[in-house]
């Protein structure tokens, strides 16, 4: 199993402050989006993934959210068996996100 690429919440904050546009998926759903995203993201719930994969853009790096980061973990390491090399899990989801705002 490839180990999965990680971000901590405060790296992330930091690029998307410097003005970075990236690529991030929030794999949650939709009652824990209601309650707030990263701005930027795209809400695609886990279940939904292989049926939205035209969706995310293969090249470059993905950055994939959920709530603690256990659903974006899985979902980094079934993207990466599909090709997808730029999967990035954030670690500590937005349980963490929300902390540090």
């Amino acid at each position: 199993m490839t180990q999965v690429a990680e971000i901590q919440t405060s790296e992330l904050r930091r690029r998307l402050q410097a003005g970075e546009k990236l690529q991030m998926i929030d794999v949650r759903e939709d009652e824990e989006v209601a309650q707030g995203m990263i701005e930027g993201a795209k809400h695609i719930p886990l279940g939904q993934i292989p049926d939205r994969l035209s969706e995310i853009d293969k090249s470059g790096e993905i950055i994939i959210i959920c709530r603690s980061g256990y659903r974006s973990e899985r979902a980094c390491e079934y993207l990466q068996q599909l090709g997808y090399d730029g999967c990035t899990n954030m670690v500590g989801g937005m349980l963490q996100w929300e902390q540090e705002s």
